[in-house]
């Protein structure tokens, strides 16, 4: 059997990205988006359609151009977010805008505004988790929103702090970023790890033998891989988002696969903690990778979303 088939057998394998045509040939549970995957999926031509109808979409919306512009964004992550779930069973995350991440009502809002576009899809919430940046902010906003029963996807995370107050806040599933993780450590300590001492992989490690000791409900999605080494590393965890090229490689491997992660074989050295606001910024800062990386990711994100937007501005403005 080959490892794809293998892992499935222990852990729920999400698709990381917004390539329709990759989902409908892998296969997957759920699926992932964020801006990024979102822009580069933008500028297929297969996926036309989905463009021209949230620019149809804007216009009925507001008059003025920004406006128009972000109303174009939110309609594209739905467009491709509801073509995704006709070919998964299960849900697909959409990412609130990045710029939003340390604003705590604005988040809300904003999460509010993408469930109500899909509820007018006629796709219910159950099928939908908003993606949201693991900042002190981002997770007091996904406290809020999964007490209204918007199911939330807490993202850029690398810090076990972050992972701790999400769970204490009843979040519905987190996404450790296990590859940029690995380029943090790889990039300052100028070496390459194998699996079993990657510093991303023991990260994931550390979160899931947390959740599992203390009954945690809260879903953990190992996501950012960069090797099927680092996959397999954590079979077993509840959830992995995985690019197509990592999913097709996996599925071209035979041989065993070992369970990685099981919550028969835990390593409970960590105390049960609830952080106040100050003791979570305080252990954040003092992880200058997690630092570093959440506040890049942010960047990043925020980038190609402006990206995004500019480009569907212009579409707009020649129509």
């Amino acid at each position: 059997m080959d490892k794809l088939s293998q892992l499935r057998k222990m852990t729920t394998v999400v698709a990381d990205t917004g390539d329709i045509a990759a989902i409908r040939s892998l296969k997957p549970i759920d699926a992932t988006t964020n801006p990024s995957l979102i822009l580069k999926a933008s500028q297929d031509p297969l996926y036309h359609n989905l463009i021209e109808d949230a620019l149809g979409f804007a216009q009925g919306k507001s008059k003025d151009a920004d406006e128009q512009a972000k109303w174009a964004v939110r309609k594209v992550a739905v467009n491709f977010g509801q073509a995704i779930l006709q070919h998964i069973p299960g849900r697909v995350s959409t990412e609130v805008d990045a710029h939003l991440s340390f604003d705590r009502k604005a988040t809300e809002r904003e999460a509010e505004i993408l469930m109500d576009l899909y509820a007018k899809a006629g796709i219910g919430p159950e099928r939908i988790l908003i993606k949201i940046a693991s900042t002190w902010e981002g997770i007091e906003a996904a406290e809020v929103l999964e007490k209204k029963g918007i199911c939330c996807n807490l993202t850029l995370l690398f810090n076990q702090a972050q992972a701790m107050r999400c769970a204490d806040a009843g979040v519905t599933l987190i996404s450790p970023f296990v590859g940029r993780i690995y380029d943090w450590y790889k990039a300052k300590e100028q070496k390459d790890f194998s699996p079993s001492e990657d510093p991303g992989v023991l990260s994931v490690k550390a979160i899931y033998d947390y959740y599992k000791t203390y009954h945690y409900s809260t879903i953990i999605m190992g996501a950012s891989f960069r090797s099927t080494g680092q996959v397999e590393a954590l079979a077993g965890c509840d959830y992995l988002t995985i690019s197509p090229a990592l999913l097709d490689a996996l599925a071209k491997e035979s041989g065993p696969l070992t369970r990685a992660l099981d919550p028969k074989h835990l390593d409970a050295t960590v105390a049960k903690q609830s952080l106040t606001e100050s003791a979570f910024r305080m252990a954040v800062n003092e992880d200058a990778m997690s630092t570093e990386k959440l506040a890049e990711g942010i960047r990043l994100f925020c980038r190609d979303l402006n990206t995004l937007q500019q480009w569907l501005q212009q579409k707009l403005m020649g129509k």
